[in-house]
């Protein structure tokens, strides 16, 4: 909790494209439980940062590069967040953020609904279980997610968007050969080399996407995940 101390805070807000709609997460809904926050507990809200359409995958955002800069620069004491999934989904991230800008002695980050407070090492405590509670959580989700797809491409079940490799052929996927092939060679160059190389390997060799233009580095990740 925020003590009698006057804090100057900036408050940062975010929506992904996914999200912009959605109550409770709209730009205007974290604005107002902002300055209801910065109300009840007497902070000086100096400015409040926007980050719209942008995710939570990085930190490099420039509403975010915006508001961390003012903290280092002394223009306020604090960053309040409605949610701490506004700031980061990440807990290598969190980490990182707890470790300079909010570290002790630096910049507070206060989120709303978790009623966090780094200020205090209760407050950094369970700031770092709370995030290391929702990596779980959601690689738990994909972990899910992920067997069930693989049963059903297993099964012979065509999932989302045909893979290279494969065509459609009603419910179910079809190996292509020629794709194929170029899948086993991208198995071989791997030993050794980075995705970008390997797909640098298959491009000296002829190898081209379906597209006809040379495989990108995501591609090639894709067909190695896919052996």
């Amino acid at each position: 909790m925020i003590g009698t101390a006057k804090t100057r805070a900036i408050g940062y807000v975010r929506v992904s494209t996914d999200k912009q709609a959605e109550k409770g997460y709209s730009l205007e809904a974290q604005r107002t439980k902002l300055d209801a926050y910065a109300s009840l507990y007497d902070v000086e809200l100096v400015d409040v940062v926007v980050d719209a359409g942008e995710s939570a995958k990085t930190l490099d955002r420039p509403g975010l590069a915006r508001a961390l800069g003012m903290l280092r620069a002394g223009k306020a004491d604090a960053l309040i967040v409605v949610k701490l999934d506004r700031l980061t989904r990440s807990v290598r991230d969190l980490g990182d953020l707890v470790a300079g800008p909010f570290a002790p002695g630096r910049a507070a980050l206060l989120s709303v609904s978790e009623q966090i407070d780094t200020r205090s090492a209760a407050g950094r405590l369970v700031l770092n279980v709370l995030a290391s509670v929702s990596q779980w959580e959601r690689e738990a989700i994909g972990e899910r997610t992920s067997a069930v797809l693989q049963d059903k491409r297993a099964r012979g079940e065509c999932v989302g968007q045909v893979p290279y490799g494969y065509v459609r052929d009603g419910e179910k996927l079809v190996p292509v050969e020629a794709e194929q092939a170029i899948m086993r060679r991208a198995r071989e160059l791997a030993a050794g080399r980075s995705q970008r190389a390997i797909a640098a390997a298959l491009a000296a060799e002829g190898h081209v996407s379906r597209s006809g233009r040379v495989f990108a580095a995501a591609q090639v990740s894709r067909m190695l995940a896919a052996a």
